[in-house]
Order: C-alpha cells, then sequence, then structure tokens
C-alpha cells in the first residue's frame, strides 16, 4: 500500500468515526517527513464553529505540536475535497501537497460539495455574492496600523 492510500485510509476512517458522533464525514492526516504530525475531523456538530473543518483543526493541532505556524514540507491527508477555506489555510501556513480521496462530485448528491463556493470565489470581488469593498480608513492621528507592526517586529 502507498503512503498515499495509507493516509488517505487513516483520514477516511477518522470521518467515519466522525459519523459516529453525529458529525459530518470528514477527517484529515496531517504528515510530514512520513510521520503523522496531527488528525482532525469535521466539528462543526459539537463546537457549532463554522471554521471547524477536519484539515482546519488538523492544522491548529500540528502548528500548537511544532510549537510553529510554519507547517512547510507538510502534506494533508483529507477524506473529502477541501474547501476554498482550508486550501487558502494550508497555503498560508507551507503545507506543499494535498491529496484527497472524495470529490466535490462525490458529495454533491448529498450537499457535501464546495464547488459553487469555488466558483463565485473565482469571480471578480464586484460580482460575488457577499459584497466585498476596500474603504481606506486611517487613523490620521495615530502611527499607520502596518508600520506599527513593523516596529514592533524590529523591521522599520
Amino acid at each position: 500500500m502507498t503512503d498515499e492510500n495509507r493516509f488517505l485510509n487513516q483520514a477516511i476512517d477518522l470521518a467515519r468515526a466522525n459519523i459516529g458522533k453525529g458529525g459530518r464525514p470528514f477527517g484529515a492526516v496531517l504528515v510530514r517527513d512520513g510521520e503523522v504530525i496531527a488528525t482532525g475531523v469535521n466539528e462543526i456538530h459539537s463546537s457549532n464553529d463554522p471554521t471547524s473543518h477536519a484539515e482546519m483543526n488538523a492544522i491548529r493541532a500540528a502548528s500548537q505540536a511544532l510549537g510553529s505556524p510554519n507547517l512547510s514540507g507538510a502534506a494533508v491527508y483529507a477524506s473529502g475535497h477541501p474547501c476554498p477555506m482550508c486550501l487558502a489555510a494550508m497555503r498560508l501556513s507551507g503545507v506543499e501537497r494535498v491529496y484527497y480521496a472524495h470529490s466535490n462530485d462525490d458529495g454533491a448528491p448529498f450537499g457535501l460539495s464546495t464547488a459553487a463556493i469555488y466558483d463565485d470565489l473565482a469571480k471578480p470581488l464586484a460580482e460575488q455574492s457577499m459584497t466585498i469593498r476596500y474603504v481606506p480608513v486611517r487613523q490620521t492621528d495615530l502611527p499607520d496600523l502596518y508600520a506599527q507592526w513593523a516596529e514592533t517586529q524590529g523591521k522599520r
């Protein structure tokens, strides 16, 4: 059995166990250098947190375990096609590879596809279903927000 199959089967097993707990069928395994660093399942049902996706929970757990937000070199194995939020978080954290066992097409008949969100996000901001507007507010009596941060980081 290949590593991809082994870790994807582990993610599917996590998803199946999560169904038994009343959760959605999503599990994720975060691996670096062939070692499982963290796992996660979708916990929206128990946390009422819409960001509590399996991949997000695996990223959070891995970052805590490693004491760093940098997950460079890591791979995520997910039972289902990661949503845009999860993929963005993986990119921001440095995850380099993503493998998934069930596609958006597989999930669509069950209401488990995020394809419509991907489609909406591909549109220019002004055409998306959510109102997104740049409003350049500056507090002129205070230092520039980003410059203030850079100063605390020794970057200015």
